[in-house]
């Protein structure tokens, strides 16, 4: 179960002003985006699969402020949140949510594919655990090519009973390939409690196997998720190779927009919310005089601004042609997909 934190406690601040005003910002964006994502789900302006990312904010900013900007990164298909923490225009998400011609993959992916190449997201990906060997990829090419980039591989708890992560642990391991591996923790995978589904619970022990360093993060503490992820970079661009991170972290959505989420009650949920990952840094900001209460609602303000331009772009924008879906398929643009 969840530790509730004390509101009275006055919480040190380790980092810059421009370090928390980013994590502040970027987290609201992702929960004010999600949000509406929701409610636009409900409205049936967004269909098919939608995984949100409220409450595990902190797994996405925390990493991002640790990396550097060639560094690479993948997740699996609760991924709306990682594009926009590392600057990927809202309207394009949006309208990829809405499968519109402007989106991120031109309204081809939807919800579960968003990619970005000028932010080094490499999507977005649909099959469980499937991203887990294309980060090793990733990293394994970073290496090859003799730079000093490495890849995160995001994935939820119920993605570390695929084989092909532990086949991938291991090559990371025999390579000593650059790469972060992040079990993203909320504790029910689809709808399944951990302890329901594996005989190890405490999954940071399960790189140990392949002699990877493992460790627990607290996934709702920002701070917490930042400094472990510093320090696997530089463990990874040290050449000593991969770490595995458990962001023990928690969804107040369901796993899906469609899940009626019998598996938890209402109280568990409220508990884990007195740990908020943006009302834990708020208050930070607030108990050192980072920011003003006035300078907080500026940037409340910008965020609703912000959504609310993305879903106006989302709508204005147009859906794609037709023939729209003989593009990008092949690099031979005049590839002979019907043949005489």
């Amino acid at each position: 179960m969840a530790k509730k934190s004390s509101n009275k406690t006055k919480a040190k601040a380790k980092y810059s002003k421009e370090t928390y005003t980013y994590w502040y910002e970027s987290m609201l964006l992702m929960r004010r985006f999600e949000e509406k994502a929701g409610q636009l789900y409900g409205q049936q302006k967004i269909r098919g699969f939608c995984h949100l990312y409220i409450g595990q904010e902190a797994c996405a900013s925390g990493a991002i402020t640790a990396l550097e900007k060639d560094d690479k990164w993948i997740t699996a298909y609760r991924d709306h949140a990682h594009p926009l923490g590392l600057g990927t225009d809202p309207g394009a998400v949006m309208a990829e949510l809405y499968g519109k011609a402007t989106g991120t993959t031109k309204g081809k992916g939807g919800s579960m594919h968003i990619f970005d190449k000028e932010v080094n997201f490499v999507g977005g990906h649909g099959i469980v655990g499937a991203q887990v060997p294309m980060g090793l990829g990733i990293g394994f090419a970073e290496k090859y090519q003799g730079t000093k980039n490495l890849c995160i591989c995001h994935m939820g708890d119920g993605a570390v009973r695929q084989g092909a992560v532990h086949e991938a642990f291991n090559l990371a391991m025999l390579y000593k390939a650059p790469v972060i591996f992040v079990i993203e923790n909320n504790g029910y995978a689809m709808g399944t409690a951990v302890k329901r589904s594996s005989n190890v619970e405490d999954l940071s022990t399960i790189g140990e196997s392949y002699d990877m360093p493992s460790f627990p993060v607290d996934g709702m503490n920002v701070e917490a998720v930042h400094e472990a992820v510093a320090e696997a970079a530089e463990r990874a661009r040290k050449g000593d190779g991969p770490t595995l991170l458990e962001f023990r972290t928690y969804r107040y959505k369901g796993h899906s927009m469609s899940d009626p989420q019998k598996y938890r009650t209402r109280e568990e949920v409220e508990e884990y919310k007195q740990r908020d990952p943006i009302e834990q840094v708020k208050k930070t900001i607030l108990d050192n005089n980072i920011l003003t209460e006035e300078e907080i609602e500026a940037i409340n303000k910008k965020v609703k601004k912000q959504v609310e331009d993305a879903v106006k772009f989302a709508e204005e924008s147009p859906w794609p042609d037709g023939q729209d879906a003989f593009k990008d398929v092949y690099v031979q643009e005049d590839y002979p997909f019907v043949m005489e």
